[in-house]
């Protein structure tokens, strides 16, 4: 039985979702050369809008995040109008839609914004990654830059303004990435954050960016609209330390006080168990968050609403399905059998 993934359910005063099945953000590559979004995606988009809460994959906040090609923008006008027109298509048909902000911090690569004048890769260290980019084999990463004090005060104004460009876009909201091995999740790790200043060392020093950027953007757009999400468990692109515990400790038990529109956990798959957290990652976050929390991690439709009815969290995310199901919500409700992801899917939006 999934009958409870088909009831309706408050964000809070503002936002009510229509279910409790969300799209989680996919990273397509399909956005045009000036990293617009196209019509192609509007429609990509509108095909899920039976979704409780659509988020988009993950948009960069200003050129030198980006990692890999053909990511879309929320920084210039021209990518400010393209996503309008998705978000105008998903609201007509009956969805909500909200952004997810990324800079994908060492990950990022020089080939995508030397032509915006910067060939500097930034992260919280001087730590760079092994090897080639998963979608450009002919790319290796970059030894970062540690970023400065200065750097840091401009990126948080760079995500509350990516924040309040995706409200002039027409999204409902955004999602802060915050996971993944990503910029902000960089900071929160102390394999990728090995500062010794007051962005690193401590927890309330490691968590201090992500906050800030938190709050900037719940200043700028409302918490209401303002949802996060976190991987405490470190299972990409970074090496797991026990002492990460700590640091995730005292940034939900922060986050505990902001009454954001959600939290959600970053995870390929759920059943995944870290010694320093005693478990998943999901079940680790629960035990210090009380509040609205999105479960996602290679669930079913029916193991998701096992863990909803078991109050392991509140709303429930899927990815791949959705990317080989349009109506994956339609066919849960009716109980059709789903057609089964492969990877061949990710070279077209359909």
């Amino acid at each position: 039985m999934t009958d409870n993934l088909f009831q309706p359910f408050a964000l809070n005063e503002t936002i009510t979702l229509q279910n409790r099945i969300l799209m989680a953000p996919l990273t397509r590559c399909m956005a045009d050369e000036e990293l617009v979004p196209t019509q192609a995606m509007a429609e990509y988009y509108t095909r899920r809008a039976e979704a409780g809460l659509i988020i988009s994959e993950a948009v960069l906040i200003r050129p030198d995040g980006q990692g890999y090609p053909n990511t879309p923008g929320l920084f210039t006008p021209a990518q400010i109008d393209g996503w309008r027109v998705v978000t105008d298509a998903v609201h007509k048909a009956g969805g909500k839609i909200f952004a997810q902000l990324w800079h994908t911090g060492r990950v990022a690569h020089p080939h995508f914004f030397e032509k915006s004048g910067s060939t500097q890769v930034i992260a919280p260290s001087a730590v760079g990654l092994e090897g080639s980019l998963p979608r450009m084999r002919e790319l290796n990463y970059h030894v970062p830059k540690a970023v400065s004090h200065d750097e840091i005060v401009q990126l948080v104004a760079d995500y509350a303004q990516a924040a309040a460009n995706a409200i002039d876009a027409g999204f409902d909201g955004v999602e802060i990435h915050g996971a993944n091995g990503y910029l902000i999740d960089q900071f929160l790790h102390h394999d990728s954050n090995r500062r010794t200043d007051e962005y690193g060392q401590t927890a309330e020093n490691m968590a201090r960016f992500p906050l800030a950027v938190v709050d900037a953007i719940s200043a700028r757009i409302g918490n209401d609209r303002t949802g996060l999400r976190v991987s405490p468990g470190a299972y990409v692109n970074m090496a797991g330390d026990s002492r990460d515990r700590a640091v995730f400790d005292y940034l939900l038990a922060e986050l505990e006080l902001r009454d954001l529109a959600f939290l959600h956990i970053g995870i390929f798959d759920d059943a995944m168990e870290f010694d320093y957290l005693g478990g998943s990652a999901s079940s680790y976050v629960r035990s210090i968050y009380s509040k609205t929390l999105v479960g996602v991690g290679s669930y079913s439709a029916e193991m998701g609403s096992a863990a909803i009815a078991a109050d392991k969290f509140d709303l429930l995310a899927i990815g791949r399905p959705f990317i080989a199901n349009p109506d994956y919500v339609a066919r849960v409700r009716e109980g059709d059998e789903l057609v089964e992801y492969s990877d061949e899917m990710l070279t077209s939006l359909v």
